[in-house]
């Protein structure tokens, strides 16, 4: 995968300094330039291109005209697997299971960074932008945050792609295959229900896709670097 750093595997750990400095200049500095692209980007949607509101609206429309009872009880349960709780639920889970697993505390931690990262920026970046969600019906309660972007595709993402990154270094084939294939296709069910259901533009999907995607890169390998000393053992 493109996005898993060199030395994923490996066995020993930084030590708390340069944890720290990992943390810093690895996950929270660039966090801040994907924060000022997210927010600029969400600015022009909001000022001189206000316009796509309603090209955009079209795709909303359209899936609207597509719904059934039978296909709002599935996105219903879609959109409910990119909920916070549920997303805290799974990554808690998971962070214990794989620190149990491999005692490897620095590897175990990356989904918790992805998603920490990931809602600090989308959160501080939906209060400041303001969008409105689409003038469509919308099938689920509307959260306090705006519609830009959308904070259930980059929180899914964030988590089941470190999962999908993690997952590379799974042993037996046919096991990495099926973790990696299952945790590549969540986000795309969270993201099409939220299409579907009404509660968000396109635009607010494919820059939470790319806020989550980013945060999932950057927090595999911010404390996965090689150390400068040629001691450390490697897998």
């Amino acid at each position: 995968m493109l996005l898993v750093p060199p030395h994923l595997g490996r066995r020993t750990g930084p030590d708390p300094r340069t944890a720290v400095r990992g943390l810093l200049l690895g996950a929270l500095a660039p966090g801040i330039v994907l924060w000022l692209a997210i927010a600029g980007f969400g600015l022009l949607l909001t000022a001189p291109f206000k316009g796509w509101d309603r090209s955009e609206s079209a795709l909303n429309r359209s899936l609207q005209d597509t719904r059934t009872r039978t296909w709002d009880s599935v996105t219903a349960l879609w959109s409910h697997v990119g909920n916070t709780e549920i997303i805290i639920g799974v990554c808690v889970v998971a962070v214990a299971v794989v620190w149990w697993r491999t005692r490897r505390w620095w590897f175990a931690v990356i989904p918790a960074i992805a998603i920490s990262l990931q809602a600090t920026i989308f959160v501080t970046a939906s209060a400041a932008i303001g969008r409105p969600r689409p003038d469509v019906p919308h099938l689920d309660p509307a959260p306090p945050t705006s519609s830009y972007p959308s904070g259930h595709v980059g929180a899914s993402v964030a988590l089941y792609i470190s999962l999908a990154i993690m997952a590379t270094s799974i042993e037996r084939t046919w096991l990495r295959r099926a973790v990696i294939g299952v945790c590549s296709v969540v986000p795309f069910l969270v993201a099409y229900a939220r299409l579907y259901r009404g509660m968000h533009h396109l635009s607010d999907v494919i820059v939470g896709a790319i806020n989550g995607l980013a945060c999932a890169g950057l927090a595999a390998g911010c404390l996965v670097h090689r150390r400068r000393d040629t001691t450390e053992a490697t897998v």
